[in-house]
């Protein structure tokens, strides 16, 4: 799997989902290509589904929220008859190295957040219309949404069997979204994971599994109404226009990748990517004049472009480790484009734009790579561009013409997975370290106040930057690659627990380790032997 994977695309060029409108109510249906695999080897039978799949899933979940402010409610259900999804693809999981493996998974559950975080945030109501075979991550997809209804047809079922069919774990959050989000209790889910068939009927509503179930008969009519009631709730316009999301426009070559607001170069030798971003030319002035930018309003144009370049470096560019964050531009234009996302928060646009820069800053949060800023004179780390500064594990700064600013939605616009800011968890039991930070918004500081308020790592004096620098990237990148992920993880999501943390930690530490075991991935393996007649053969001994 080693051709480069795009995560560019748009509803002409889907294969596996369809989108159909009823006034406030939309309908994403699930019908997958079993010949539109990503990689040549396998086909995506049963409304299975590899990283294509979810890619335009990933890409509809942000059209309906953007080009549909009139859509209130989110329909997830399948095309084919007598599937909802099967779950992830077994043998594109046995064919794929472990590295794609894992950052299918990550990518798949950041998508699955895009959907709840819609839910909650967005005032667009996901519901489930869950009719034939659930299992796997078919179920996961299912268990994103706000409200899962069953058809009561005796045949139709959810199941998490990865266990015992292929010695795995629900790798997309299933089993923490079991507890923590479905409250399912401890061990009626032990007995529902190694269940192959899975739970159908009254049975799947008593145990939380699913919110309701509905006989064949009434059932269109019930999802149709049930999404009205959903529907009803929001507080998405009526009569609004949406913006088209515009194909972002790139250039790739061997040493670069180019956007119009980020710059990606790329040192194969040294193995790192530096990442700049520039700040924002002209502004509007005015709500209006935000709208009538649509895509090209800077905070939507840079948060699509870096979100892009963060997952074109994850899965294709693997081995460079560590990720160098620039700016360049005007730091009172970076304030004054936040000062627009603050003044104008309670529209639905407004609204948007906030919440993709939030989850595109934690899609940044949970890359496994060293993060390193370079505060320089010329950059603009400010606002809502300072949160690349705090969310990297080293921010230095140049000592003498470069500043950095804080804005209001350095504050709470823009949350961790942890639930709470960069500057919480930078300053965790230092109630007054926030304050002092807070009490300088909109303040241009220098090398020694940035310092003095404990927002960068360490200043440099100019004449010692490039050689300081030079040797601080070097022995990064001199460490155990494995060991720094594993530091940085542990370090980056200070605080509280959340179920997100959770299922990124749980992601992380066991489907990391369990996708390497040869009871999964050995020759005689669950993933090798699925399908084949053979039982696969597994290693008694737990570690």
């Amino acid at each position: 799997m080693s051709a480069v994977i795009d995560f560019r695309t748009e509803p002409s060029r889907y294969r596996h989902w369809r989108m159909n409108f009823d006034g406030p109510v939309a309908y994403l249906l699930m019908d997958v290509d079993p010949a539109g695999g990503l990689f040549d080897g396998y086909e995506l039978k049963l409304n299975s589904y590899d990283l294509g799949v979810d890619i335009e899933l990933h890409d509809a979940v942000q059209r309906l929220r953007f080009e549909h402010p009139e859509v209130r409610a989110v329909v997830l259900s399948s095309g084919k008859a007598g599937v909802f999804c099967a779950g992830a693809n077994i043998r594109m999981l046995g064919k794929a190295s472990h590295g794609h493996k894992v950052n299918f998974c990550k990518f798949t559950n950041e998508t699955r957040m895009a959907i709840e975080d819609a839910t909650e945030h967005s005032g667009q109501f996901y519901l489930a219309a869950v009719s034939g075979v659930c299992a796997g991550g078919g179920y996961e997809i299912a268990m994103t949404a706000g409200h899962i209804m069953l058809i009561d047809d005796r045949r139709s079922a959810v199941a998490l069997p990865e266990t015992p069919l292929l010695a795995v774990l629900p790798g997309t959050g299933g089993l923490t979204r079991l507890t923590d989000k479905r409250k399912v209790r401890r061990d009626r889910a032990d007995q529902f994971c190694l269940v192959e068939e899975g739970i159908r009927g009254q049975r799947a509503v008593e145990w939380r599994l699913v919110d309701e179930v509905v006989p064949p008969s009434a059932w269109q009519p019930a999802v149709a109404r049930r999404a009205a009631e959903f529907a009803a709730r929001s507080d998405r316009p009526e009569g609004e226009a949406g913006i088209v999301l515009t194909p972002l426009r790139r250039e790739v070559s061997d040493d670069a990748v180019v956007y119009s607001h980020v710059r990606v170069a790329l040192d194969r030798a040294g193995r790192r990517a530096t990442i700049t971003v520039s700040g924002p030319g002209a502004l509007p002035s005015d709500l209006a004049g935000v709208h009538a930018a649509g895509a090209t309003f800077w905070p939507l144009a840079m948060a699509r472009e870096l979100d892009d370049a963060l997952l074109h470096l994850r899965l294709n560019e693997p081995t460079l480790g560590l990720l160098v964050l620039r700016t360049e531009g005007d730091v009172d234009a970076v304030l004054a484009a936040d000062a627009l996302l603050e003044a104008h928060k309670a529209d639905w646009l407004v609204r948007e734009v906030r919440l993709l820069v939030k989850r595109g800053l934690k899609r940044l949060d949970l890359t496994s790579r060293s993060l390193v800023a370079l505060i320089e004179k010329g950059s603009c780390f400010g606002g809502t561009l300072a949160e690349l500064a705090f969310a990297a594990d080293r921010a230095v700064m140049q000592a003498e013409g470069a500043v950095i600013a804080a804005s209001v939605l350095n504050f709470g616009a823009y949350p961790m997975s942890n639930g709470l800011t960069r500057l919480e968890t930078r300053f965790l039991g230092e109630t007054e370290s926030v304050a002092g930070a807070r009490g300088a918004i909109g303040c241009a500081l220098d090398s020694a106040a940035a310092e003095g308020l404990g927002l960068i790592t360490a200043a440099f004096d100019s004449v010692d930057w490039d050689d300081e620098v030079r040797v601080m990237l070097e022995e990064r990148v001199s460490f155990s690659p494995d060991a720094l992920t594993a530091m940085e993880a542990n370090l980056r999501f200070a605080g509280p627990e959340t179920m997100e943390t959770r299922i990124f930690g749980r992601l992380t530490a066991w489907q990391n380790w369990v996708f390497q075991r040869p009871n999964a991935v050995g020759v005689n393996g669950a993933l090798q032997r699925y399908g084949s007649g053979q039982r696969a053969e597994f290693d008694p001994e737990r570690i």
